[in-house]
């Protein structure tokens, strides 16, 4: 494994750069007694970055779910895993699974019902989330309808789980990178960043290619033990989020390397659709007898209207509700856009940039 790179970089006390060096020197050295055969095989590997420090809010709740949560053993801390892809993703799945083996933790798990994967930092307002349990091999889950910022501000707010703080809160791993201004779109960066806000230590994962899930994982699990051994030591920096990035090959890559943030974005490009997104013709096929529904309906209704002024004695106005003139929309433009993202060229040049780190093999 390469040396891990601080140049010009001050984000992380060199405290944990220190203790997350050794864990990954260790972990590769390891691997070569076992694997001598193999020399280019490193078995740690990431891009990380400290988030700016908040302020802990603590979360609250006004009622307990106590039914929905299963006795916690508090003898093993208690991680908390969310992401942006959604509850059925191969990466979350795997990380679980991975933290359960382990041994060493109370798994639960809150993530989406669906993916929410740039969902940025949104909350669900006004409207009903709906809670479901789930099963993940070894682990506490629920699926959940809402964001990934719901779903971490619903687990620390005591209302799902028996306990409102966990040791660590983990978001990820997801499908592609938050480089750069991504991270502002970005839903699994948002479940991290609630965490942090809540005052709970929170690391963030991305993988670029989904086959390098399992990979990606083996990787991550070191640092994850590490974390949360400085955590428990009282050593792990206060408001401190860190954003792990994985490239491509995660157990072929060049090593650990601190990095900054870029500026690095897509460019937004709004592309125009149909307009008749749902076609009358289409829609009528299916509904062969819905005309002769409504009308036997409009001749019922009038009926009943008729039977009940002849019946009454009372000088009152009948108003029979046979239909509503609304505003009429021959004046009216409806448009349709569909959004996607595309890569430009960067011209940051920098090589302890996140993204070049990923380009790079780190």
């Amino acid at each position: 494994m390469t040396s891990t790179s601080v140049k010009n970089n001050n984000l992380l006390p060199p405290g944990l750069v220190s203790n997350l060096q050794q864990v990954l020197s260790k972990k590769n050295g390891d691997n070569s007694n076992k694997n001598n055969d193999d020399d280019n095989v490193s078995n740690s590997e990431a891009e990380s970055k400290e988030s700016d420090s908040v302020e802990p809010a603590e979360p609250s709740s006004s009622t307990s779910v106590s039914d929905a949560s299963e006795a916690v053993d508090t003898s093993k801390p208690v991680v908390l895993v969310t992401n942006g892809d959604g509850i059925d993703s191969p990466g979350l799945v795997f990380l679980v699974e991975a933290l359960v083996r382990e041994g060493l933790y109370n798994v639960h798990v809150c993530a989406p019902q669906s993916d929410k994967s740039v969902s940025g930092h949104s909350v669900t307002l006004q409207e009903t989330v709906a809670v479901s349990s789930t099963e993940i091999n070894g682990s506490t889950a629920f699926e959940v309808s809402g964001t990934p910022v719901d779903c971490v501000s619903l687990a620390l707010s005591g209302a799902l789980f028996s306990w409102s703080k966990p040791l660590l809160v983990i978001s990820g791993i997801n499908r592609g990178s938050s480089c750069g201004h991504h991270m502002f779109y970005s839903g699994v960066v948002a479940g991290a960043r609630e965490a942090l806000i809540c005052g709970v230590p929170s690391l963030k994962k991305d993988e670029s290619q989904e086959n390098d899930f399992k990979d990606a994982v083996s990787v991550c699990i070191p640092l994850i033990n590490a974390a949360i051994r400085d955590i428990e030591k009282g050593v792990f920096p206060k408001s401190c989020s860190l954003n792990i990035e994985i490239p491509t090959s995660p157990l072929t890559n060049k090593g650990f390397k601190l990095t900054k943030q870029s500026m690095w974005r897509s460019t937004p490009n709004w592309l125009a659709v149909s307009a008749n997104r749902y076609p009358a013709g289409h829609f009528m096929s299916n509904q062969q007898s819905l005309g002769l529904q409504l009308a036997q309906l409009g001749r019922d209704a009038s009926a009943a209207g008729a039977a009940r002024r002849l019946n009454t004695q009372k000088k009152h106005v009948e108003i029979e509700s046979v239909g509503v003139a609304g505003k009429s929309d021959s004046n009216r433009v409806k448009k349709y856009f569909r959004l996607e993202f595309m890569d430009k060229e960067q011209e940051e040049t920098e090589e302890d940039l996140d993204f070049r780190a990923l380009e790079n093999g780190y």
